[in-house]
Parts: C-alpha cells; sequence; structure tokens
C-alpha cells in the first residue's frame, strides 16, 4: 500500500526523483507540486526552521532542464490522468492547487531561473493548466535584482503566479538570529517592493517560540511597521501567509523552536490585518 502525504512530511524524496516532488500543502490547501531547484541542500541563508537535512551554504548546481521536463511532466500525467491521488492523498486534499518553486535552498539561486519557468508554463499549458493552478515561487527575495530572476517573475505573472516573499523578522538583529543574513532592512523593503511590482506577491512569515518566548514586542511592531509601509508601495502586497512551525527543524537550533499557541496567532492575524492587509492563517 503506498504511503499517503501528509502535511506534516514535505520529503523531496516523495516520487523518487531529482527536482520534482509532491506535498500535500496546509497553506495552498491540497495538493503542490514542488519545484526543488537545489538537490545539493545549498541555500544562501540558513533559517533555524528549516526542514533540509545538511544544509549547506551555496547556491544552486546547473539544471538539467530535460530531466525536470520528463520529470514533471511524468508527475503531472499521474495525478491528472493516473491513480496519484487515490494512492497517495486522502479525499480532502485531492485537489492539484499548484506547481511551487521551493525546495531545498533558495530556487532563483539558480542561474538558468528564467528558463525554468518558461519551462514550466510550456508544460503547464501542454496539461490545460494555464491559469487553472497558481505557479508560486517561494523566495528569501535576496536576488531579486538578478535580471533573470526578474524575467521569470514577469513571466510568472502571465501564468497566474504568485511570489511568497520570506519575511519572519523586521529587525535586523532578528534575521540574523532566525534567517542568518545580514541584509540591511531597507535592502528588504526595497526588494519586496520590487518583487510586488513585478508579480502579485504575499509575505510568508514564520512566527514561533524561542526557549518557550513569543515574539517581543518591539519585534512585532517592528514588522507591523513594514507591512504598514509595503502596503503604500504602488504595487501594494496581497496579503500575509502567516503560519507557525508545523515539521521539526533539522538544523542545530531545533531545540530551541517550538509552535506558537492558535491564540497567539489569530491575535498577531488580527493586528495585521488592521491595517488593511488581507491574512491566511495556517495553524
Amino acid at each position: 500500500m503506498s504511503i499517503l502525504l501528509t502535511s506534516y512530511d514535505h520529503s523531496r524524496a516523495a516520487a523518487g526523483l531529482t527536482y520534482v516532488y509532491p506535498v500535500v500543502s496546509r497553506r495552498a490547501g491540497g495538493v503542490s507540486v514542488g519545484i526543488n531547484l537545489n538537490p545539493n541542500n545549498a541555500c544562501n541563508w540558513r533559517c533555524v526552521y528549516c526542514q533540509v537535512p545538511d544544509l549547506v551554504r551555496g547556491s544552486a548546481p546547473a539544471v538539467d532542464m530535460g530531466r525536470l521536463e520528463d520529470e514533471l511532466r511524468g508527475l503531472l500525467q499521474d495525478i491528472l490522468q493516473g491513480d496519484f491521488m487515490a494512492r497517495r492523498v486522502a479525499p480532502e486534499a485531492r485537489r492539484l492547487s499548484d506547481i511551487a518553486l521551493s525546495g531545498n535552498g533558495e530556487p532563483t539561486s539558480a542561474q538558468e531561473f528564467d528558463e525554468v519557468v518558461d519551462l514550466l508554463g510550456k508544460v503547464m499549458a501542454e496539461f490545460d493548466l494555464t491559469g487553472k493552478i497558481k505557479l508560486v515561487l517561494i523566495t528569501n527575495g535576496s536576488l531579486i535584482r538578478r535580471q533573470a530572476v526578474q524575467q521569470g517573475l514577469r513571466r510568472m505573472a502571465a501564468l497566474n503566479g504568485e511570489v511568497w516573499f520570506k519575511l519572519d523578522s523586521a529587525t535586523e538583529a532578528g534575521r540574523r538570529r532566525i534567517n542568518g543574513t545580514r541584509m540591511a532592512m531597507a535592502r528588504v523593503r526595497e526588494n519586496a517592493a520590487l518583487a510586488a511590482s513585478l508579480c502579485p506577491t504575499w509575505l510568508q512569515t514564520c512566527m514561533f517560540a524561542w526557549d518557550g518566548q513569543a515574539p517581543s514586542e518591539a519585534e512585532q511592531q517592528a514588522y507591523l511597521a513594514c507591512v504598514t509601509e509595503l502596503r503604500r508601495q504602488p504595487a501594494p502586497l496581497r496579503g500575509v501567509l502567516l503560519y507557525s512551525l508545523a515539521r521539526p527543524s533539522m538544523q542545530a537550533e531545533a531545540p530551541h523552536l517550538s509552535a506558537l499557541e492558535p491564540d497567539w496567532m489569530e491575535s498577531f492575524a488580527a493586528k495585521i490585518e488592521r491595517l488593511g492587509v488581507p491574512v491566511k492563517l495556517s495553524l
């Protein structure tokens, strides 16, 4: 008997492929076909809650475009025309919701990023998925100034695409601690505004307790101020995807991390909504 996919296990090996993997996504509300351009487990950030084992600093390796195309076409065929849903997915989640560029590192670090987006658009058209499902980029936004990334985002916008832009803290100390990056907050805000100008963009925010302590009032206020500023941009944010921990971290800091209580998450979501920004809360 095939093992059912759950939202608590996002194994990249679920289909035994190099680049393509299926998951049941809480935020997508169904089956998401993941595209992993970082099979070398390399990322330019190191988030403390990351579920990737043996994570290293670095960039995506060269992408075998032919292999990616074959794997994606094969998995979509099994999902849409085969018995994949019946074998691997619980009845309530048996819908294909999106194709998501995510995986084991920062997907925009792939030099072929714009070519990958073009390939995804071509395969989506073959399966009559264009405009019917989302094409999602889950990104830390740090490489958005690259021309290939911007070209890819423009193409995504034409494919019913969305950017999920990671923002877990709006203080420089918080981002060093949580994401392992020293990027200045001014540059983060500029990058988020640029993303929103190229493709519909949501902030994706993971909130969690550290040694049992929820984010401080100062952290919360800095985050709300950042959201307020981004809302005022010519191309405003679509909203915030807010969630806490659902799967165990594979990083050294894991013993310090725990999920926040639903009441805390709902209260913080309400603070964001009072700014006039939609929130999708995943508990």
